[in-house]
């Protein structure tokens, strides 16, 4: 269980096995569905530009897949939402589904309202549920759609951008790409984690 676990966050080794197919899989479980909320799409996008930039990948296909994959994804996770409606609230707790990921978009959400849909991008976790909460809360799909084409835009084309600049100024930038990685990762999960502590606080006040 701990190697697959190893093998699903490693992204160097998740393009090494799946390619542009598992780049553009792994965004789209991410962008909207229930199970893709623990896949590593921050450091998967900028590692794949990274690798882009040592002529192992192509840049072009890797930006063009992962905005497909990012818009549609999110499309389908609203359409779940909206389909399911208030009910999602009340499933059971599972190892693929945490209600509190949930909750936590949901009071996002409504601190944001439609700029959450881009802004969740940046967030792990509430990226996956905020499509959801927002296909629950009916928000105007043309409304969810342009904010959708436009995070969808800054996060997929962005991330691999990043790294291929990166990799490309950057001499032997190969040596420290676990380090950037990790640090990429715990930079990605703090907003999360400074918003739960953020509210904890606040509760025993």
């Amino acid at each position: 269980m701990i190697d697959q676990l190893k093998f699903i966050i490693d992204p160097i080794r998740l393009i090494e096995s799946f390619g542009y197919a598992g780049i553009a899989l792994i965004v789209f479980a991410e962008s909207g569905l229930l199970v893709g909320f623990f896949f590593p799409g921050d450091s998967l996008l900028f590692t794949a530009g990274l690798l882009s930039s040592k002529g192992l990948l192509n840049l072009l296909t890797v930006v063009v897949l992962s905005f497909v994959a990012a818009v549609v994804g999110d499309n389908v996770g609203y359409s779940f939402g909206k389909k399911v409606g208030p009910r999602i609230f009340n499933r059971e707790k599972s190892i693929l589904f945490d209600k509190e990921h949930l909750i936590k978009a949901e009071q996002f959400y409504k601190r944001h309202g439609s700029k959450t849909i881009v802004l969740a991008r940046f967030m792990p976790f509430i990226r996956t549920f905020a499509p959801i909460v927002a296909g629950v809360g009916k928000m105007d799909y043309k409304t969810f759609f342009v904010f959708n084409l436009l995070g969808g835009f800054v996060w997929a084309v962005g991330m691999p951008l990043a790294g291929y600049f990166l990799g490309r100024v950057v001499p032997d930038i190969d040596k420290y790409l676990l380090p950037i990685i990790g640090f990429i990762i715990i930079a990605s999960v703090l907003p999360t984690l400074s918003h739960i502590i953020k509210e904890r606080l606040l509760r025993n006040r």
